[in-house]
């Protein structure tokens, strides 16, 4: 069971900028739970998404994994097929917390929790590739080549679910999710200080981007189909299907 977060009620002056080391492991459950709107049914629906979609034999890659939830996800939706699912984080932490707590039950479809750069994955013979709230780390002049590697080492019908922070193109638009998305956080437990060291520690490091620049990204890497299928507040998944 992990620790409740807490990291940013005291901090050093200046706020260090965020990153996931083992402090953040530890808490990494909470945090996103209290933080990230609908990130529970975001969970959940992957493995709904991976029962229609994933391809017999095929290999399943959750780039930027954390702490597996998703993956774990996936494999509990794949019933009837057997994949290989690739679990990737570049964040030691997180890949040795995913060791100690994998089921070690018998499973048809076991992950394998990979450390290294998603930046240097090699993608190949997948049906289905998960990125959640993982790109928007990425250097924003890296992503357009992440996106079409990601592409192109999808099987003919295979799908990319990209999960993200968003920013919206009108001001009301964006200042209302921004304030819901705030209040969010304070009926989650959050004080205003917590919030705003938090936001300092991101500034620079979590780079959001538009809806709309998200989809022309998709298209332009070749994907056939690219829309958003769950949205709430300023976080949305997107599927864009090859």
């Amino acid at each position: 069971m992990s620790k409740k977060d807490t990291l940013y009620k005291a901090v050093g002056d200046p706020v260090k900028p965020f990153e996931f080391n083992q402090r953040v492991a530890e808490v990494f459950p909470d945090m996103i739970e209290r933080s990230v709107p609908g990130y529970p049914l975001t969970i959940a629906m992957l493995g709904v998404i991976a029962s229609e979609y994933a391809q017999q034999y095929s290999n399943i890659y959750d780039l930027g994994c954390s702490l597996g939830a998703a993956s774990e996800a996936i494999q509990q939706g794949l019933t009837i097929k057997e994949c290989n699912i690739i679990a990737i984080d570049n964040s030691q932490a997180m890949i040795d917390s995913c060791r100690k707590t994998a089921s070690q039950a018998e499973q048809k479809n076991k992950i394998n929790f990979e450390l290294g750069d998603v930046l240097q994955t090699k993608i190949e013979n997948a049906s289905l590739v998960v990125m959640n709230f993982t790109l928007q780390f990425i250097p924003v002049d890296k992503r357009d080549s992440l996106i079409k590697k990601i592409y192109q080492g999808l099987l003919p019908g295979g799908i990319f679910i990209l999960s993200e922070k968003i920013v919206f193109d009108d001001d009301a638009e964006n200042n209302t999710m921004s304030e819901l998305h705030l209040h969010m956080k304070e009926m989650n437990g959050y004080d205003l200080l917590e919030i705003a060291n938090k936001r300092d520690a991101l500034e620079k490091v979590l780079i959001p981007e538009t809806i709309s620049t998200h989809l022309q990204r998709l298209n332009k890497a070749g994907f056939s189909k690219a829309f958003v299928w769950l949205k709430c507040f300023n976080f949305v998944s997107f599927i864009a299907i090859k």
